[in-house]
């Protein structure tokens, strides 16, 4: 990724490809590590639902909708988790980003947030995916911290908004070893300064979703509890 403004659509495309490589073969009963209780089947399961939602959301112009149900076991679940991805493709790109929909993010009611949200959304599940089957790839950083950037922008605000999680004081900022930029979020109201965190742009992604261990990437203990709250749905 560049400067530029990233080829979402390609990046997409690219993404969920990728995941639909991982899973044709993977023994889809392997537990997913950081989502607790889901086996991969249920992994494959929530993403193809979510990229329907996205679609519907697109389409509908509302988010009120329930997506196809898959059996457990069901064969072919590659190929159905294919189709509902390369639906979700075409109605994006059919679609003009500037084009209204439906979105969560008040600053953004575009079909081009959806661009956007899915990629990430497809990149953090396929690092689950292969994480689960013991080969996580390197998420590339310029992606990741476009990633920080979505948390910051529009997750944070809206995990407050909704009363999920309250605004993180001392604030915590995060600054990538890797990639220039860094960001903050929340704001301290004592005498203390915020809390600096420093690592590779992918580390402070997952320590936002909640895809790693404070205390294995030597977090500051301070930081870590504030970053394990719900910053992140």
């Amino acid at each position: 990724m560049t400067s530029e403004t990233p080829d979402w659509l390609g990046l997409l495309r690219a993404h969920t490809d990728m995941f639909a490589d991982i899973i044709c073969d993977a023994e889809l009963a392997a537990p997913v590590t950081f989502c607790p209780s889901w086996s991969l089947h249920d992994l494959v399961v929530h993403l193809g639902g979510v990229h329907q939602w996205a679609a519907h959301a697109v389409v509908e112009g509302h988010p009120n909708f329930r997506p196809e149900p898959v059996e457990r076991g069901r064969p072919g679940l590659a190929g159905w988790y294919r189709h509902h991805a390369s639906n979700l493709v075409d109605v994006l790109t059919q679609t003009p980003a500037d084009a209204p929909a439906w979105t969560f993010d008040d600053q953004d009611p575009t079909a081009g947030f959806w661009r956007r949200r899915q990629v990430h959304e497809t990149v953090m599940h396929t690092w689950d995916a292969e994480e689960s089957l013991g080969a996580p790839q390197p998420i590339d950083p310029s992606l990741a911290w476009d990633g920080v950037l979505e948390v910051q922008d529009v997750i944070y605000p809206r995990q407050v908004r909704l009363g999920r999680v309250e605004p993180l004081d001392p604030a915590v900022r995060l600054v990538p070893t890797d990639v220039p930029g860094e960001i903050t979020l929340g704001e301290s109201t004592g005498e203390g300064e915020s809390i600096v965190v420093r690592d590779r742009a992918e580390v402070l992604l997952r320590l936002l979703w909640h895809r790693a261990d404070p205390d294995t990437e030597m977090v500051d203990p301070r930081a870590g509890a504030l970053l394990s709250a719900a910053v992140t749905p």
